[in-house]
């Protein structure tokens, strides 16, 4: 087994367009080819965009590119700069009169820093789909990933820095990845060692606080954190599967996520994962789905590690 870029797997290529002033982007992953795909949403607050075509008894069988955008639910507009893209290649489901581009979508919320005025939009897609390449795949500050924030329980006073991340493997011919933009309410815990990497921060902003910790130290308290948070994420293989089996491997990808963030899907997290099936390499699902949870694992560790202050919030880099 050996580590490879997400970019390497067959048919796929990553974009991104971003607004530093603003804190905010998106992240494209396109599939000319077409994948086939599936999703699980386990977060309370998910903001998404044609999910249920991917449920395995509705008719479309394969998608076009997933784009994960900052903004809020007004992000979802980027997905539009995705289709227009592709349908310029005359990419797309044929519906006779043109070619229907199948774009999914998910976002973050990232209001809350920088200028919430300026959202990633249609113009912001196209530009994520022009650079889209099969050979760079940057982490930290980039894409989807630009205004990204963790450990936001106490507000962003004492909150740290998520990022986009990037993690895939190889095992014979099989590959296996993930693509993630961290933007938890909790902590980022390294599960190998147990310590955390970025989160919630006492009042010193030196050493962390515990997110759990205080949520359980206040249980009897509600919150309203304005659905501020959300992780999204995509899986891609060469592995060759179904609609069906491809939902499967998204849900067993959502231990990654378990393993890494404390706590996960919670009522305020909107955590969403995408999973492509880009190949016609045989293998087995069960295998494809634990490697990519621990995909995922990485890839959500290589975004916070990666990550830089932005607004004045501290990176894991100003912490270690």
């Amino acid at each position: 087994m050996k580590e490879i870029k997400f970019t390497d797997i067959d048919n796929i290529k990553v974009g991104h367009a971003q607004n530093f002033e603003a804190a905010t982007g998106c992240t494209v992953i396109i599939c000319e080819r077409g994948a086939s795909a599936g999703v699980d949403v386990r977060g309370g607050s998910p903001g998404t965009r044609e999910t249920d075509l991917l449920n395995p008894v509705n008719m479309v069988q394969q998608i076009h590119a997933v784009m994960l955008s900052g903004g809020s639910a007004f992000g979802l507009d980027a997905a539009s700069g995705a289709m227009k893209y592709l349908e310029e290649k005359n990419i797309g489901f044929d519906v006779q009169v043109t070619k229907v581009p199948i774009v999914c979508s998910a976002v973050l919320f990232d209001l809350a820093i920088g200028d919430y005025r300026v959202r990633p939009d249609l113009e912001m897609g196209y530009t994520a789909c022009m650079n889209a390449t099969n050979t760079e795949c940057p982490n930290g500050n980039i894409g989807a990933g630009t205004g990204a924030t963790v450990g936001k329980l106490l507000g962003f006073q004492r909150a740290m820095k998520g990022g986009l991340g990037s993690y895939a493997l190889q095992v014979g011919d099989l590959k296996v990845g993930a693509i993630v933009a961290v933007n938890c309410l909790g902590d980022v815990v390294d599960p190998a060692t147990g310590k955390v990497l970025a989160g919630l921060l006492n009042e010193d902003l030196k050493t962390f606080a515990g997110t759990e910790n205080n949520m359980i130290a206040n249980y009897d308290s509600k919150k309203n954190l304005f659905s501020g948070n959300t992780t999204i994420g995509v899986i891609a293989t060469n592995g060759e599967f179904s609609k069906t089996e491809m939902n499967k491997i998204a849900s067993m990808a959502h231990n990654g996520y378990a393993r890494t963030m404390r706590p996960a899907h919670s009522i305020f997290d909107g955590d969403t994962i995408f999973a492509l099936s880009t190949g016609n390499v045989q293998a087995d699902i069960s295998t494809v789905g634990f490697l990519a949870a621990r995909a995922m694992e990485q890839a959500v560790i290589n975004a916070v590690k990666s990550a830089k202050t932005l607004y004045g919030i501290k990176a894991h880099l100003d912490i270690i």
